[in-house]
């Protein structure tokens, strides 16, 4: 996308944000932001209401980013740029199907992107029945993909294959006169993500260490008496790995019980066993090969809560801390 048309864009629905009508259509995860249908945009209100719908996209996509999602990310490049080429053919009065569809795309991936979905797709649809121009570049921006080079590239591929898809439609339009320029674009895109590919050193590994603490109930081992808030801190911490695509080198579970006898010398260690197990399964179910899960158990040897004092039931729950088994994700950025 060239600065000049990005300011254009930027600057007319900026415009149009402030002069939009209270009424205005505001979108949203998982609503189709719609806009008004080609043979009823005749009027300062329909405009203006199609433009603050693209204002609360790009809106949503500066949120992406502004929580952490970097702009040469993939798929955040790609919404931009699929909502940039739907905004300049609306602006040029495009009153084919393209707009629309190349807007359902971006907010296909914002809306992808906003629920942590992983893995996110990296298909280019040919939408409004674009015509596939230039196999070369197709495939020279394929074969970036999966490369090292590929984290220095991103965003320009990303670009490229939209703007291939925006030169197809013009094609369709009104012929090579009218792709030429959009093909233009998508070489020099292509060409600066091989550029930037080849000189790109990628960053070396972070090692990173998870951690979690899954407790059960007194004298109990089974999945239905791990306690469920302890059980949402192990699955934050699964979900932190999805979403930030950390790869995971291991898993260590490390099983406990606690200071209260069992009616046997070893019936802790034990217990703290049969808990450790229970936490390897769970993981397993989640997608975790058990190959890369490491279990040990220490029964009542290492207690993090003394509770000097009680007796009863208040005992038991104030031991709870003691009846644990520590989860410890070693990761890689």
């Amino acid at each position: 996308m060239t600065l000049r048309r990005t300011r254009l864009i930027t600057g007319l629905m900026l415009a149009a944000a402030c002069a939009a009508p209270s009424w205005a259509q505001q979108e949203g995860p998982g609503k189709r932001t719609e806009l008004t249908p080609e043979k009823q945009r005749i009027t300062d209100e329909a405009l203006y209401a199609d433009h603050s719908r693209y204002q609360a996209t790009q809106d949503r996509i500066q949120a992406l980013n502004d929580g952490g999602r970097p702009v040469r990310d993939y798929h955040l490049a790609k919404a931009q740029c699929w909502l940039d080429v739907s905004f300049h053919e609306y602006s040029r009065n495009d009153r084919s199907h393209f707009p629309q569809a190349a807007l359902d795309e971006s907010v296909a991936l914002i809306d992808g992107m906003e629920r942590g979905v992983s893995p996110m797709p990296t298909d280019t649809p040919l939408v409004n029945d674009a015509k596939y121009l230039r196999a070369d570049l197709w495939q020279r921006l394929k074969l970036i993909h999966g490369t090292p080079g590929f984290a220095c590239a991103q965003q320009k591929v990303a670009c490229g294959e939209v703007e291939l898809v925006h030169a197809g439609n013009e094609f369709n339009q009104q012929q090579w006169r009218h792709s030429k320029p959009y093909i233009q674009m998508a070489e020099d895109l292509t060409n600066e993500a091989e550029a930037l590919a080849r000189q790109c050193t990628p960053p070396a590994p972070q090692n990173m260490t998870l951690t979690a603490n899954v407790v059960f109930d007194f004298d109990r081992d089974t999945r239905r008496h791990m306690r469920a808030e302890s059980v949402l801190g192990m699955e934050g911490a699964l979900r932190r790995i999805a979403e930030e695509k950390l790869r995971l080198v291991s898993v260590q579970l490390v099983g406990h019980a606690d200071r209260l006898k069992g009616p046997t010398d070893q019936y802790n260690q034990g217990l703290s066993e049969r808990r450790a197990r229970t936490v390897r399964q769970y993981l397993i179910d989640q997608g975790i090969a058990a190959d890369r899960i490491q279990y040990e158990w220490r029964g009542d040897r290492e207690q993090v809560q003394a509770c000097d004092g009680l007796r009863g039931a208040k005992l038991k729950e104030c031991l709870l801390p003691n009846r644990r088994v520590e989860v410890k994700f070693q990761v890689e950025r």
